[in-house]
């Protein structure tokens, strides 16, 4: 059972950098233009390009954000779905190697909206920087648990079934400070 979930972890570290690759390429950027971009290394780039390195949620954010994408639509375009129901199993997931969070996108992609669903553990933190809030609008609706959600200097102490729509880019950080796990959903209206 590890090896399987190794080898479907590995073959999803290829397609994120294969589309990495693909979307820093169609722009006729180098990996310097990138790294400048997205505040990302040069050699880290290389790296999830060549499906070396599993890409911390902050990671991936600094990169679709440089690509003018959400984290949801680089995800997506990674696992091939079609038609207007996108069955639960059939759903783009991933997981942050690094806290252990899973994102889950839901919507098909023919609407300007990104549904995606978030488990966030117990005692954990998710920075995502500015870059990846650039022109969109989003709406964050938690369903289990508390969440603490920290918006430039402002902080939003979130309870099941509180909705928010965020403000004017800036930095953020997603915690769940409990013992429990937090269960919210991410709106994003793509922009036009």
């Amino acid at each position: 059972m590890l090896d399987k979930l190794s080898s479907k972890e590995d073959d999803l570290n290829v397609r994120i950098g294969l589309k990495v690759k693909f979307e820093r390429e169609s722009r006729g950027w180098s990996l310097t233009d990138l790294a400048e971009n997205s505040g990302v290394s040069r050699a880290m780039i290389h790296k999830i390009e060549r499906g070396e390195s599993s890409p911390t949620a902050t990671l991936l954010a600094r990169l679709s954000g440089a690509f003018d994408m959400s984290m949801s639509q680089l995800l997506a375009e990674t696992q091939s779905r079609s038609g207007v129901l996108v069955r639960y199993e059939n759903q783009a997931v991933w997981q942050d190697p690094e806290t252990g969070y899973i994102r889950r996108h839901a919507s098909p992609g023919q609407i300007p909206v990104d549904l995606v669903s978030i488990e966030l553990p117990a005692n954990t933190a998710v920075p995502m920087p500015a870059i990846s809030y650039l022109s969109r609008r989003q709406l964050i609706w938690v369903i289990e648990g508390k969440l603490t959600f920290v918006e430039g200097s402002t902080t939003f102490e979130m309870s099941p079934g509180d909705c928010l729509e965020l403000g004017d880019p800036a930095d953020c950080i997603f915690k769940n400070d409990t013992g429990d796990l937090c269960r919210y959903a991410v709106v994003v209206l793509k922009p036009s």
